[in-house]
């Protein structure tokens, strides 16, 4: 019968070793294995392999630009006056359909005169390309701004075998002002202007139309810290003189010293609202002021270092 284990054959042998389980041929299995390596150390993983490439590139000497590096300028009106000015563009894009007006036949010539790329695009496709600004059917991409080094400025005016003038801003937020400053500072025959890396101002779309182009014949300077920049220049024989209604030294007294008016000098200026940082005014060699007749407090920064570098430029 079945189930009759007295019958003959019918009694399980044991096995000499005991049943598999989780504590048994498994256990290797679940041991673990260490920490999971990083996506950059895995040889089939993506981050991998643009690591190799950085590497590579690195070692070439070159530098890979993300597409996130290039601005737009969005708007008709807006991409003409940035063709005017002179701001590098890189490409023109219009969208399909758009209504060609006296503005965009003018912005077809000047693309056209300046050898700029014109593409014509769909409408999703430029409102995606411009982050959903209004558009109005053209835009204009601009490359990221490619910064020098504080001592490149140096470098130039000993290249020219001119007395170094060079202009620093302190906090300056606006880009429409550091357009202004790089116009004025291009202008009046300084080497170039520098702007620390965090909290200020950048050379934008909006920066290069106010310069007018001149962001094109001036350089920019990029600051990690504009204390210690600062106090590089003093080291190279540099006077450096900071803008401040509170100075103890008017334009005029430092016009009248001929020797501190055509040497090697770094003009600072601050923001409108808080002027120069403490740390900056205290590394300062003079602060200097503006003398005004009415009661006005300060002036704006760009009309500040306009005032400021010509009045430098008549004595050298």
């Amino acid at each position: 019968m079945p189930g009759n284990s007295s019958r003959k054959g019918a009694i399980r042998k044991q096995s000499k070793r005991p049943t598999a389980g989780s504590g048994g041929r498994v256990r290797r299995g679940l041991e673990g294995r260490g920490p999971t390596p990083k996506a950059s150390d895995r040889e089939y993983h993506q981050a991998h392999k643009t690591k190799v490439r950085s590497e590579r590139a690195a070692a070439r000497g070159t530098k890979r630009r993300s597409s996130t590096d290039d601005e737009w300028i969005a708007g008709r009106n807006a991409v003409v006056e940035a063709l005017r000015a002179g701001v590098p563009v890189s490409g023109v894009y219009v969208a399909e359909g758009t209504d060609r007006d006296a503005r965009l036949r003018e912005a077809f010539k000047l693309a056209a005169d300046g050898g700029i790329s014109l593409l014509e695009v769909t409408k999703a496709e430029l409102d995606r390309r411009t982050a959903g600004a209004v558009h109005q059917g053209l835009a204009a991409r601009i490359p990221a701004y490619e910064y020098a080094h504080p001592s490149d400025l140096l470098d130039l005016a000993a290249e020219r075998g001119e007395s170094p003038l060079i202009v620093a801003l302190d906090s300056v937020t606006d880009p429409r002002n550091l357009g202004a400053v790089v116009r004025s500072a291009s202008g009046f025959g300084a080497h170039g202007v520098v702007v620390p890396e965090r909290r200020a101002a950048r050379m934008t779309a909006a920066a290069w139309k106010s310069s007018a182009g001149a962001a094109a014949r001036i350089p920019v300077a990029h600051a990690t810290n504009l204390v210690r920049t600062l106090k590089d220049y003093q080291d190279a024989g540099c006077q450096v003189i900071g803008l401040a209604a509170s100075g103890d030294l008017t334009l005029p007294e430092l016009l009248a010293d001929r020797e501190l008016a055509t040497g090697p000098l770094v003009l600072v200026i601050g923001s409108e609202g808080d002027g120069l940082g403490r740390l900056v005014g205290e590394t300062c060699d003079r602060l200097m002021s503006i003398p005004m007749a009415s009661s006005l407090e300060s002036l704006n920064a760009g009309v500040a270092a306009s005032i400021a570098l010509y009045a430098v430029a008549e004595h050298r």
